[in-house]
């Protein structure tokens, strides 16, 4: 079973059109200095909660970020403005949509909402997983999408997927055998989107270091139809063993 800790809120809703914090600091290039307690035990996940509302077009606009506390190291800085630039770059496409809109409501607005739950184990490895949930004033439905977020805070920067694998291996024709072969057991017509699954970076942009395995997210529409909603698959770190670098993220993960 996949370990999900979702982050509490702090002190609740926020105020009307509160804003994603600008003054985060960059990201300091000199090393930190050593401590005898680890980063990841002096500080806390906490959530920033945002609400905006407005009219002509009218919306309602709500979103959580996922912020450290407790220590003001460089890479805790880094994190949360990583934390930050995701929900503020999503929140920016939505208001994007906005403008290209009518002023006069066709059915009751347009909504747009994102939370996060932080699916990696205790330690130094943040694996974040943002789930949002807009609706285009006037649309049949609304729609869905995920976003991801790895850091290590140990080395202060986010990890990319190809961090997680011995250099050198073919890591992405790997992983999407696994989630090809896994999808078409479901009763979802992978067949007809099945390209969704193909190798490539964007395909398998959405991922997570899970206790359990590596966590796929495919978005609706990508490998079925949106009847069918999104499609996760778990991979056991067993099956990646032979590529996993001992040295890297999942050092810890997976051990032989």
């Amino acid at each position: 079973m996949i370990l999900i800790q979702t982050a509490c809120n702090l002190g609740g809703r926020a105020a009307p059109s509160a804003e994603i914090p600008t003054n985060i600091p960059e990201i300091a290039t000199a090393a930190a200095t050593p401590t005898a307690q680890p980063l990841h035990q002096r500080v806390s996940l906490e959530s920033a909660p945002i609400t905006e509302s407005g009219k002509g077009p009218d919306y309602e606009l709500k979103a959580q970020i996922p912020l450290l506390e407790g220590s003001d190291d460089p890479r805790v800085e880094g994190f949360n403005q990583a934390a930050s630039q995701v929900v503020q770059r999503e929140i920016d496409s939505f208001k994007q949509m906005l403008a290209d809109m009518s002023v006069v409501p066709i059915v009751a607005g347009s909504s747009f909402d994102m939370q996060y739950s932080l699916l990696s184990s205790p330690g130094n490895i943040l694996s974040i997983k943002f789930d949002a949930y807009q609706y285009a004033d006037g649309a049949a439905h609304p729609f869905s999408y995920s976003v991801t977020l790895n850091y290590d805070l140990e080395a202060g920067q986010e990890i990319s997927l190809g961090q997680l694998f011995l250099p050198d291996t073919d890591y992405l024709p790997a992983i999407a055998t696994y989630c090809q072969a896994e999808l078409g057991k479901r009763d979802i017509g992978f067949d007809m989107f099945s390209d969704g699954a193909n190798p490539t970076p964007e395909n398998y942009r959405n991922w997570n270091i899970t206790p359990d395995g590596l966590l796929i997210t495919f978005d609706p529409y990508q490998v079925a139809a949106y009847a069918a909603g999104p499609q996760i698959v778990l991979i056991p770190y067993a099956t990646l063993k032979d590529m996993i670098d001992p040295q890297g993220p999942l050092g810890n993960q997976w051990v032989p």
